[in-house]
């Protein structure tokens, strides 16, 4: 039922008007009215009433019961609460009688309490009044010691620090005047502790500096006055430094007569002839500004000695470590950074305000360099505990200095800028004379005056460098470039046509003109040496580098001479070559018929041509060379190559018959003559000379003993041995060139290119398996008698080898 009356109330649009929330009575009444449907509305209105009438009639009916229980409920609770309001004010009234008796002991205690809290603050008021009257008058007391009792003033006026910090005495007359008296007795404590520091740091003395910093301790300002001495240190060494290297001051410490003039906006600058003045001035300056650094470095240094050492007697806590905890590095290195970089930073501004101070650094940069060792030498005096040089610092064990940290290096990097300008003008002034010997243009070589010129610069620039290891090390490096320039322009006047390595005739011009070059090469290398070992202390990395630089010339004056050498070497092949076409296989009975001849047939013409060859060598070529201990070790190769070749084509030399022998043996002799040009003694050719000597015998002895000869091996090599020996077999038994279809010169330039004694042997093999297949080929029925000894000695080499 209820469903079906709220359905039609939705179904009808009057009705449902009255459904919506945001129903508004006057705007109905006023749509109704200006509708002039009012009669309407009323009856509308009313039919809705009775609708309603009706339902809730239907409602009441059908919930009797449920609204009777309800109605008698609520006078159940009207009941309950009537008790409760009954209750409430009972406890209303128990609460009132119970603050009653609670509210006037509470106001009294705290009142009490009041009371209490202002006693305990007037007694503690009274105690600290009491200390400071003791205080006081045992401050008076010890003030009255002088400085004896410094340190205990300043413990007493840290003291009292303490007592009134947090406390107001301000209004109390009886200790006005002891305030009064405290606040001026730390300023004369202060003042006084100050001034010793001051002296004790200037005059180095331990213990005064010692007691201003326990002054200082007691009074909680130590890392405060630590910082406030290395800041007023830093600022009149800053001062220092800066009116040192003022141009305007030089200038006022001239003569008036002697004063540059300078205008608005223009640098001042010395009048002409006044130079040297100026610089003595500004040297004389300088040496003082290292005087400076070294006082005031030498302080801190101190300053910092006495902090590591001294402790606090009461709680023996370190001062240093005290100005350690917040991580701070040492002193010594702080104050060392911030002198190097006043240094830099005030030398770059005075290099850029005047040109006469940059001048002077860049000419005159050894002077500069020597005051800056100087200095460091004298810092490194008093820094044994505290060693700058090492790098770091060590404090009771603990570092305190960055391990990486060089002090050294961090003070000449302030020179940096006129290090590189003086090493530019000292490669220029190298250069000069270099250019200079070389400008003509023409194809001569510098002549010995020009040589001289040289040598001169450099060792004037080698003795200048020689104040410092690092600049020597640099100037070194300078003279190198110089050297290294002098070879190149010496290999650019060097001629490269075919006259340069005849030697067929006299020098040619292009052959003296190539000596010329090697005798400037080598004047320069002697003097430079001379030079070289006459610096006394120089660096020894220095004279390395000058060494290397030396080794150039010594390159190039072996570029110079080797093609020479080369075409004698060549020369002297093709003479001892020559030996093949004589006749060696004459026998004692041909000699006999052909009657005696003359002593010197004794030495063969091949031979008497190399003597000659190589005198005319020596006289022509080698003459013109002023260098003839050089010579003498360039040619010296040549002189072994020519009896290595000698010894191997004696070797070769087959048919050999006894007169050939002897022939071949004179021949030995005359081959240490004839080499003799070319080495001061034969017997430095070392072995090569063993090996002349030791062949020679080899021509009269029979195979057996050839073959178990003690020189071979050692000194004649095992191929050479083997070779010989073919000269005692038949025509059957081919030497290894004939059986592979090769000239002497031939098989020669293949034992140079196969040095390998193994390969060599192999070749020799060969040649004996090739006899070994033509016996049996033919059917024969025994071997020659050399070869069962050549097969012996040929597997004993193998095994060795």
């Amino acid at each position: 039922m209820e469903s079906e009356v709220w359905q039609q109330l939705e179904e009808d649009d009057v009705f449902l008007e009255f459904l919506k929330d945001s129903f508004d009575v006057r705007s109905h009444a006023t749509k109704a009215i200006q509708a002039l449907a009012i009669t309407e509305q009323l009856g509308k209105l009313a039919s809705g009433i009775s609708l309603l009438d009706r339902e809730l009639h239907s409602q009441v009916a059908a919930h009797h019961k449920d609204l009777l229980s309800q109605a008698t409920g609520i006078e159940c609770l009207e009941g309950v609460l009537d008790m409760m309001h009954t209750r409430i004010q009972s406890l209303q009234s128990s609460v009132e009688r119970t603050q009653t008796k609670i509210v006037e002991p509470y106001n009294k205690i705290a009142s009490r309490t009041a009371q209490l809290q202002r006693l305990q603050l007037t007694c503690d008021l009274l105690r600290v009044i009491i200390r400071v009257l003791y205080l006081s008058r045992k401050l008076r007391t010890q003030l009255q010691g002088g400085m004896r009792e410094i340190s205990k003033a300043a413990q007493s006026l840290s003291e009292l620090d303490y007592l009134t910090r947090d406390v107001d005495l301000a209004g109390i007359e009886v200790i006005e005047k002891d305030q009064v008296y405290i606040q001026r007795a730390k300023k004369d404590v202060e003042s006084q502790a100050n001034r010793l520091l001051i002296e004790g740091m200037e005059s180095q003395n331990q213990t005064q500096v010692a007691t201003a910093l326990q002054v200082f301790f007691n009074l909680n300002s130590l890392k405060e006055t630590v910082d406030r001495v290395i800041s007023n240190c830093r600022d009149n060494l800053h001062e220092s430094v800066r009116n040192a290297l003022n141009i305007e001051i030089i200038q006022q410490c001239q003569p008036p007569a002697d004063r540059g003039r300078g205008g608005p906006g223009r640098a001042v600058m010395p009048a002409p002839g006044n130079t040297a003045a100026y610089r003595a001035t500004l040297w004389t300056n300088m040496a003082k500004m290292m005087d400076s650094i070294y006082s005031t470095c030498s302080q801190v240094e101190h300053l910092q000695k006495v902090l590591a050492k001294k402790k606090d007697p009461v709680t023996h806590v370190c001062f240093v470590n005290e100005l350690l905890k917040d991580g701070r590095i040492s002193i010594v290195q702080s104050f060392w950074e911030s002198v190097t970089h006043i240094l830099t930073e005030e030398f770059a501004s005075a290099a850029k305000e005047s040109g006469f101070i940059k001048q002077a650094f860049e000419g005159e940069y050894p002077k500069l360099l020597r005051l800056y060792n100087d200095l460091w030498k004298r810092l490194k005096q008093f820094t044994t505990q505290l060693s700058l040089s090492a790098g770091h610092d060590s404090i009771d064990g603990d570092s305190i200095v960055h391990s990486d940290y060089n002090p050294e290096e961090a003070m000449r990097k302030s020179l940096a800028p006129f290090e590189t300008a003086y090493l530019s003008r000292s490669l220029s002034r190298l250069f000069d004379p270099v250019n200079l010997a070389f400008s003509s243009g023409s194809y001569s070589s510098p002549t010995v005056d020009e040589v001289d010129g040289i040598v001169r610069t450099i060792a004037s620039e080698l003795n200048v460098a020689n104040v410092d290891v690092s600049l020597s090390v640099l100037i070194a490096k300078n003279v190198a470039k110089t050297i290294r320039l002098y070879t190149v322009k010496c290999e650019q006047l060097q001629a490269n046509d075919g006259d340069r390595v005849q030697v067929i005739g006299p020098a040619t011009a292009s052959q003296k003109h190539s000596a010329a070059v090697v005798n400037t090469l080598y004047s320069l290398h002697k003097s430079v040496s001379k030079v070289i070992s006459s610096l006394s202390g120089f660096s020894t990395l220095a004279k390395t580098v000058l060494q290397e630089s030396l080794m150039c010339i010594e390159a190039m004056m072996a570029t110079s001479i080797e093609p020479l050498l080369a075409a004698v070497s060549e020369a002297v092949e093709a003479i001892i070559l020559t030996m093949h076409d004589e006749d060696f296989s004459q026998s004692e009975n041909s000699s006999a018929h052909q009657g005696n001849q003359p002593a010197d047939a004794q030495c063969s013409l091949y031979m008497k041509e190399l003597h000659r060859f190589i005198l005319r060598v020596q006289s022509d070529y080698l003459s013109l060379y002023e260098c003839t201990d050089y010579i003498m070790k360039s040619v010296q190769p040549v002189a072994c190559r020519c009896a290595e070749l000698f010894i191997r084509h004696c070797s070769l030399v087959r048919p050999l018959g006894d007169v050939g022998k002897m022939r071949l043996a004179a021949d030995f002799a005359q081959m240490e003559a004839a080499i003799s040009p070319f080495c001061y003694r034969v017997s430095d050719l070392g072995k090569t000379y063993k090996l002349l000597r030791s062949f020679r015998p080899l021509l009269f002895q029979t195979p057996e003993h050839i073959a178990t000869s003690s020189s071979l091996g050692d000194v004649i090599s095992y191929s050479i041995a083997m070779n010989f020996l073919f000269a005692r077999a038949p025509p059957e038994l081919k030497s290894p060139y004939q059986r592979a279809g090769w000239s002497l010169s031939e098989y020669s330039k293949w034992m140079d290119s196969h040095p390998s004694e193994k390969e060599r042997l192999m070749l020799i093999k060969g040649a004996l398996e090739s006899y070994v297949h033509t016996v049996r080929a033919r059917q024969g029925k025994e071997f020659a008698p050399v070869y069962p000894v050549m097969l012996n000695l040929l597997n004993q080499s193998l095994q060795v080898t």
